[in-house]
């Protein structure tokens, strides 16, 4: 096999470039919060997907809607309820008479950015159904693999499990999500640009920066970005600490381990390098390791997360050296 060029300085600047440009564009529409669309559009040019857990009303969907716009991709809303089937999600095979022949029919699911609203107000076994299509990019029915267009990101929201009506998301699920964040409430400046009616444009009305091509183009130039071997042994020792924590019952997966890797390659490019370093790594921990640590039972009641777990494996895990790298 014809190894892959290393990513040249001309291209991180490129790639820098246009990151910032779709940013920009989004905090338009959601305002103050520029390190949560950062960190978004990172999971998708790391082709990963988003989960935003959040209390209703701060924002969650409209960050969703921003980025397809931003990427003149097409989208697709599922308004996640109880009643809501598997087939409703990936799509149904229906027999044509006229053609005497079975014709599959497309769910929603079959966009470049879907919109998971309110996912964990769904039964697990609908939840379950978008398993396959976020890890494999395609849907079974009937036997018949149908792939999903490229690029493909789920973008899910979730409100906070103490609320009623909600189901919690299985690990299993949990872990497909490159990301979770938080959107937040707005900070007093920008919710007073709200209120006073000044911020008008909806997130139909951002122009296209890129084409889904381009996006799919920087998500594979992101592979190539350079990581030094001692960043390695860095990335693992972060996650066999989570593993061996005295108050974590699960600690990060394999799965969590490459998805680390690969956001922190593209957070390396956002940033104008070609070769990520220690930095990049502890920026993302948190937002890829949090969601996957499993707290034990005790730490839990003790007020004890993920994200304070991650948090102290970042200070106590040796960073490499420059000299050493």
């Amino acid at each position: 096999m014809q190894q892959q060029a290393p990513v040249s300085q001309q291209q991180a600047n490129a790639f820098a470039e246009t990151f910032e440009r779709l940013a920009s564009a989004i905090d338009t529409v959601v305002l103050g919060k520029p390190q949560v669309v950062r960190l978004a559009l990172t999971a998708m040019f790391a082709q990963g997907h988003v989960l935003l857990e959040d209390v209703p009303g701060t924002g969650k969907t409209t960050l969703a809607r921003a980025i397809a716009a931003a990427v003149a991709g097409q989208w697709r809303r599922i308004q996640f309820t109880p009643d809501l089937l598997p087939s409703d999600v990936s799509g149904v095979t229906i027999f044509n008479q006229q053609a005497q022949s079975f014709e599959f029919h497309p769910g929603p699911v079959f966009a470049n950015i879907v919109i998971a609203d309110e996912i964990n107000r769904a039964s697990p076994k609908t939840q379950s159904s978008l398993l396959e299509v976020m890890e494999e990019h395609h849907v079974t029915v009937d036997g018949q693999p149908h792939p999903v267009p490229q690029p493909f990101l789920v973008v899910a929201t979730q409100n906070p499990v103490e609320m009623d009506g909600t189901y919690r998301l299985p690990e299993a699920q949990l872990d497909r999500f490159l990301v979770k964040l938080s959107v937040g409430y707005p900070v007093e400046a920008a919710e007073i640009e709200v209120l006073r009616g000044t911020h008008q444009r909806s997130p139909e009305g951002i122009p296209a920066i890129v084409d889904t091509d381009t996006v799919a183009q920087m998500a594979d130039l992101a592979k190539h970005v350079y990581i030094a071997d001692p960043l390695y042994v860095y990335l693992v020792r972060l996650a066999a600490a989570t593993r061996g924590h005295p108050e974590v019952a699960v600690g990060v997966s394999p799965r969590g381990l490459i998805a680390l890797t690969r956001a922190a390659s593209v957070f390396a490019l956002s940033q104008g390098r070609a070769y990520v370093i220690p930095e990049d790594v502890k920026a993302l921990a948190v937002a890829v390791f949090a969601h996957r640590v499993q707290v034990a039972p005790d730490a839990s009641m003790r007020g004890v997360t993920g994200a304070t777990i991650v948090e102290q494996v970042c200070e106590t895990v040796s960073v490499p050296l420059p000299a050493s790298a």
